[in-house]
């Protein structure tokens, strides 16, 4: 089942569908203070979904700065309550950068396609 949340003007668009029962969101744009309240509904586990597993894809993300950072770490505490996980999948360079800068990218586990992130 594919949902879709539309972009707010400018910033951010969010879609999710599941894959092989994993929670699969796509993220397009900038995602900063604006867009973070908007992007969080799309991470929010799907009812049922114990464990919580989350794929982000990020190959649309031109932008993330330390509320990007926040959401993933929200995230993140979400699924592993319940046993889950989170990935990041096709992050481009300056958004990986920015996780690396704070040490995110040991926490989540980065793939470069949502396939590999989905096999792993």
């Amino acid at each position: 089942m594919a949902t879709s949340h539309p972009a707010q003007p400018g910033s951010l668009s969010a879609s999710s569908t599941t894959i092989d029962g994993v929670h699969v969101v796509t993220l397009r744009g900038e995602l900063d203070h604006t867009a973070c309240r908007h992007a969080a509904t799309a991470f929010a586990p799907l009812a049922g979904d114990t464990p919580a597993r989350t794929v982000a894809d990020f190959t649309g993300v031109t932008f993330m700065d330390s509320s990007g950072i926040n959401m993933l770490v929200t995230a993140y505490k979400a699924a592993t309550a319940t046993d889950g996980w989170i990935r990041v999948a096709g992050a481009q360079p300056p958004v990986l950068h920015v996780m690396e800068l704070v040490g995110l990218d040991t926490v989540i586990a980065c793939y470069p396609t949502v396939d590999q992130a989905l096999k792993h």
